[in-house]
């Protein structure tokens, strides 16, 4: 029996990780589960298709992917096969961190290096969770709490064209836009603060919804493409292809690798806010490996990253349910709905504005976990200090990338991309050189 240190909380799971509630009990239980984390899984292929000038019917297509793909990553993260897996009721999903560095790489170099590069980020990811334990300690709160920081930063002005209708946009900018996404907006922060239970955990969902029946009487959506989606469809692997170039690889794999402190986070608050005890080391690291490789294998059906859904931890925490085999029925509705292409058609024809309503709060949350982390760190001088030049150099080049045109191109792509693996590298660099303040 493994070794795992347990907490004096008096938490007891109604059900612990091995347990199998009746199907009466799992099957709204499991939906629960997709139900918190549909929004985020969706919203991020949406993003990107977006951005890089996706057709509907290609959206579509990769938000069916999208679903598949988190569906076999549940699979590989709840179970343990050697170092793979946490055996924890863990979902996973499509990484928002991976956005900015998506749109970056899928810009310069298209979709195929965006999966390439994505495909072997996951194996680096993979191999730094089987050697965790030597690791860890480079990835303290101050140096992923910036990152997380600069990344929800840097996707604030994404957030913002979608709800003034989308960059290209015949009406961007118009009242009617703005008005969509400030009804979403309103409808989020009401639900979210002056509502309680399954409505206050579906806040984003609902909005999207208000927002979405709100648009089609104001002509803002197109049925024709759900009209012309199949019934029923394979994913078809390897459809964007591979390309490797080592810019974006480099680029990929600093992001995941920060991405990897945040799914100790959520790997932590499983175990201590569903059990009370803290995670084992097998547990850590075979979370951190089945992310990786779950990333790897969601290239192959042409989706995004995956990593752990934070939305999820909370899930487990409030209703104290650790099964393995409620999370196991979430993940089979996955694959289910990755095999209709209507349902990622339906999703596709969403108007911009509605989505941006929901990208300003998604975003900003990104960036006050970060907030969150830097809190754990005391934020002393030293702390500060290496926040303030990581993001004043790493977010400044960001927002101003021109300020690179002079150099190679795979630099100018690599630091000026999005400016989160400049951050990333000054934050680690300064908490590993610079002197820890000594205790008065």
């Amino acid at each position: 029996m493994e070794n795992k240190a347990v907490l004096e909380s008096g938490i007891v799971p109604v059900y612990d990780q091995d347990d199998k509630p009746p199907l009466k009990e799992a099957i709204p239980l499991g939906l629960q589960h997709v139900f918190a984390m549909f929004v985020g899984n969706i919203t991020v292929p949406v993003i990107v298709a977006g951005v890089l000038g996706m057709s509907v019917g290609e959206t579509a297509f990769f938000l069916q992917c999208a679903l598949f793909a988190a569906g076999v990553a549940t699979f590989i993260q709840i179970n343990r096969i050697g170092p793979i897996g946490s055996r924890l009721p863990i979902i996973m999903g499509t990484s928002f961190a991976i956005i900015a560095p998506s749109i970056a790489i899928g810009t310069q170099y298209g979709m195929s290096a965006v999966m390439g590069a994505s495909l072997i980020a996951g194996l680096v990811q993979a191999v730094a969770g089987y050697f965790l334990k030597y690791i860890k300690h480079l990835f303290a709160p101050v140096v992923t709490g910036t990152v997380l920081l600069a990344i929800g930063l840097s996707l604030m002005p994404t957030g913002i064209d979608y709800a003034a209708g989308g960059v290209g946009a015949a009406d961007y900018g118009s009242m009617s836009n703005w008005f969509l996404a400030g009804l979403v907006l309103l409808v989020i922060i009401i639900c979210n603060n002056f509502l309680k239970g399954f409505i206050r955990m579906a806040a984003i969902l609902i909005g999207l919804i208000v927002g979405y029946l709100v648009a089609i009487p104001m002509g803002k959506v197109d049925f024709s493409a759900i009209a012309e989606a199949g019934w029923f469809s394979l994913p078809t692997p390897f459809y964007f292809g591979f390309s490797f170039e080592w810019s974006s690889i480099a680029l990929m794999s600093i992001v995941l690798l920060a991405v990897m402190v945040e799914t100790i986070g959520n790997v932590t608050g499983i175990t201590v806010g569903g059990a009370g005890r803290e995670p084992s080391e097998e547990e850590l690291s075979g979370g951190v490996v089945a992310d990786g490789l779950a990333t790897s294998v969601a290239t192959l059906f042409n989706a995004l990253p995956n990593t752990c859904y934070s939305q999820n931890v909370g899930v487990v925490s409030f209703t104290g349910v650790m099964s393995r085999w409620v999370v196991a029925i979430a993940g089979i509705i996955l694959l289910i709905a990755g095999l209709f292409p209507k349902i990622g058609a339906v999703i596709a024809v969403m108007p911009a504005s509605v989505l941006g309503g929901a990208a300003i709060v998604m975003f900003a949350m990104i960036a006050t976990a970060g907030i969150s982390l830097l809190s754990q760190t005391g934020l002393d001088r030293r702390s500060l200090f290496i926040i303030a030049v990581a993001l004043g150099l790493g977010f400044g080049v960001g927002l101003r990338p021109d300020s690179l045109q002079q150099f190679p191109e795979s630099v100018s792509l690599i630091f000026g991309g999005s400016g989160i693996v400049l951050t990333a590298l000054t934050a680690l660099i300064l908490n590993v050189v610079l002197p820890k303040e000594e205790a008065e």
